[in-house]
């Protein structure tokens, strides 16, 4: 083979082997793009998740509460002993489900109320204030203003000291930022009277002493 024709074959030769390094650096630098995009999409996503799971402490830290949130309160005596419990529900629709069970307490008839202050303080309770009134209602079923947020019917104790008291009621919430909240600045408590409430006198039904209370906490 002449010499033109081998520096022919070797020019030939080395168009084709910088050709085949272009389309392989070309190839490279897509799938460097490509990368680079699928990269930039995972941090947006993680960034949207992290965001939401953000958002979601926030209303936590706010106060927002969920279905089935339970706050139990420890009911005590004027001597300090303890004589039952009231757990206490979020519901579906904001309101709160109570579920209370007591025992050693007189038999009879006895009036059963949220109070206006976290605070329980033998041997009266007086400390608890009023009533829980935050639309600033009457007392009592059967007044024209009434009820109460904190107005309960009547539990009824047996020979053998106990009750137990099941109801739902849309007049208290344990959200937060509810208007009709149970945690407010001075707190809430559950109060059980020595009498009867006759739904309508004031300020209180006429329910006689505090022989039980239990403060309203997280």
């Amino acid at each position: 083979m002449s010499k033109w024709k081998w520096l022919a074959a070797i020019g030939f030769l080395m168009a084709l082997l910088a050709g085949c390094g272009n389309q392989n650096a070309d190839q490279e630098a897509e799938n460097g793009e490509t990368q680079d995009q699928a990269d930039e999409e995972a941090t947006d996503t993680g960034e949207d998740a992290g965001g939401a799971g953000t958002d979601e402490e926030a209303d936590t830290e706010e106060g927002t509460v969920q279905d089935g949130q339970e706050v139990t309160v420890q009911l005590k005596d004027v001597e300090g002993a303890e004589v039952g419990t009231a757990v206490l529900t979020a519901n579906e629709d904001g309101g709160v489900h109570v579920d209370m069970k007591v025992s050693n307490l007189p038999e009879g008839t006895h009036a059963f109320h949220i109070h206006e202050k976290a605070a329980c303080e033998a041997p009266d309770f007086e400390s608890a204030g009023g009533h829980y009134n935050p639309g600033d209602k009457d007392h009592g079923t059967k007044s024209e203003n009434g009820p109460h947020a904190g107005d309960f019917e009547n539990i009824e104790v047996g020979k053998d000291g106990t009750a137990h008291a099941e109801f739902d009621t849309d007049q208290v919430s344990l959200d937060e930022n509810a208007d009709n909240t149970l945690f407010t600045a001075e707190g809430t408590s559950l109060v059980i009277h020595g009498g009867e409430d006759d739904y309508e006198s004031q300020p209180a039904g006429d329910a006689g002493p505090r022989i039980a209370c239990g403060t309203i906490e997280k």
